[in-house]
């Protein structure tokens, strides 16, 4: 019995939860989709005049960055994954070749499509979970009396749904639409959120030239995949050469002194010798180091949820962890994973002014979840050559994405996603 009762009362969160966030998709996606429409037909109209040029690549990133936070939403609310194809735009490029890269990028035009689709079906298809959830209100009150009023107010009957209103007992009857659609809106106020996601992603993920867009995703993912480990062996390579080397070459070096000097000078040699004793200690220090850069050892031996954990801790800011993980990825996901999630927050402590942070870790239907919170001033981009940049190609590696929501103002919900199994 208690079970069923804090079933029941999970779920009827979970329609309060979705009704809201309809609500908010609704309002927001109906005011941005709206604005950010007009700006960008009034833009791209303005191109050849030269007007256009300077103004399109800004107005572009708004509408991707529009659209990243419902592809961010969409996977976070309901498990909706919406990947993001947009073409790299070279770092330090020129208002002219960003213009006609973005405008040449297929994702560019399916942005522009979505947007009068998001502010009319959308807005309706997000709208209807919240009315599903707050329209038996109406209908509760109207037999308590409130049919009274609105009968008095219009001279004439009060339709609530189908009921047309005009006394105590079609009130009552009003009473009982209103607890229908109440049980209705138990069982189907969550699917309608997921609808509206499922159009979304309709028109918002990659269709006509798929295959070929996924071929040349993978392929930039598996260059950039040779490219970073090519650096991080170059980068092994030269601490190992300036650092740990050249302390054992040096501790090498004192020890054939103090061979030479043992009986000749003894205390040049115990001298020498504590140096190289220390130099030995420093030299260990920066390997530990070095292996803990590649792979932590907290990691290895107590998993993602642990390692994210003790990241946490070593931030100079309040941070918030949560993880639900009921077992652990292949290492290099694991690994991957880790590493991304460091970035983003060496990034909200370095540039987004933020006094707390939120780590959110979750495995569902077969997909690794990361979101990263800050309560910063906003404004991260993902195509701005941040270290989110590589954070992105790290995961397309294992076929993972992420999603940056970073209004002005704050806050910023990086999301991650990568497709594995747990162990």
């Amino acid at each position: 019995m208690d079970t069923e009762s804090s079933q029941v009362r999970a779920r009827a969160r979970e329609v309060v939860v979705a009704g809201g966030r309809g609500l908010l998709v609704c309002v927001v996606g109906l005011a941005g989709s709206v604005i950010l429409f007009v700006l960008a037909v009034v833009s791209i109209a303005l191109v050849p005049i030269g007007v256009g040029i300077v103004t399109t690549p800004w107005v572009l990133t708004g509408v991707r960055a529009f659209a990243n936070w419902r592809r961010a939403v969409a996977a976070e609310w309901s498990g909706v994954r919406i990947p993001a194809t947009y073409r790299p735009i070279p770092e330090g490029a020129n208002p002219w070749e960003r213009c006609f890269r973005m405008l040449r990028d297929p994702a560019t035009w399916r942005d522009l499509a979505w947007l009068p689709v998001d502010m009319t079906a959308g807005f309706v298809t997000a709208l209807l979970p919240a009315v599903l959830l707050l329209y038996p209100l109406e209908g509760f009150a109207l037999p308590l009396g409130l049919w009274r009023v609105l009968t008095n107010a219009t001279d004439g009957d009060w339709w609530y749904g189908f009921v047309p209103v005009s006394g105590q007992g079609t009130a009552l009857l009003a009473g009982a639409l209103g607890a229908a659609l109440l049980v209705a809106s138990y069982h189907l106020t969550p699917p309608l959120l997921r609808v509206h996601f499922l159009l979304t992603r309709s028109l918002l993920g990659p269709a006509e030239g798929e295959l070929a867009e996924r071929v040349r995703v993978l392929t930039e993912t598996r260059r950039d995949a040779v490219d970073t480990s090519a650096s991080e062996l170059r980068r092994i390579e030269r601490d190992l050469h300036d650092g740990a080397q050249a302390r054992l070459v040096a501790m090498g070096m004192d020890l054939g002194t103090i061979e030479a000097l043992v009986e000749k000078d003894p205390a040049k040699a115990k001298e020498l010798l504590a140096q190289a004793r220390r130099s030995s200690a420093e030299a260990l220090t920066e390997l530990r180091d070095l292996v803990r850069g590649i792979h932590p050892p907290v990691l290895a031996e107590r998993g993602l949820g642990d390692a994210v954990r003790a990241l946490a801790l070593r931030l100079p800011l309040a941070s918030e962890v949560d993880v639900e993980l009921d077992g652990r990825p292949d290492a290099p996901v694991e690994s991957a994973a880790y590493f991304a999630v460091s970035e983003v927050l060496t990034n909200a402590v370095k540039h987004s002014g933020a006094e707390r942070v939120w780590v959110d870790v979750h495995h569902r239907d077969g997909m690794l979840r990361i979101a990263v919170t800050d309560n910063g001033m906003g404004g991260a981009r993902l195509d701005a050559g941040s270290g989110l940049t590589g954070v992105d190609r790290r995961l397309g590696t294992f076929d993972g994405v992420l999603a940056v929501s970073s209004p002005a103002g704050g806050p910023t919900m990086v999301t991650m996603e990568i497709p594995c199994e747990l162990s």
